[in-house]
């Protein structure tokens, strides 16, 4: 992989006839050598998967917030992307006692 050395940006191939020419879109050119090639070795050591039936002993816990459904003090919490990216995240909830789920759109 060959990088610009005007600007910094990543070099593209064409074919110009016979030849590979790298260019950038800042203008610069030049002969390509040799193509890129890009390649990547996954190793695995461990084939072991842990399996959970719940994940809520690893949510975070909020204190300050009241089921709807028990009246509980305590929920776990997480957050999600659930809007258009320039909206904030949804805030859902699961109550400690009851496990009802809610979200909080604040």
């Amino acid at each position: 992989m060959l990088f610009c050395p005007k600007c910094g940006s990543l070099l593209k191939l064409k074919k110009q006839g016979s030849k590979n020419v790298q260019f950038c879109s800042c203008g610069y050119s030049s002969n390509a050598k040799e193509e890129a090639t890009f390649s990547e070795k996954v190793e695995h050591k461990d084939n072991k998967i842990e399996v959970r039936e719940s994940t809520d002993d690893i949510l975070p816990i909020a204190e300050n917030v009241e089921c709807p459904k028990c009246k509980n003090g305590k929920a776990h919490y997480w957050m999600k992307q659930t809007r258009a990216g320039d909206e904030p995240e949804t805030k859902f909830f699961k109550c400690t006692e009851c496990k009802h789920t809610w979200r909080d759109y604040s």
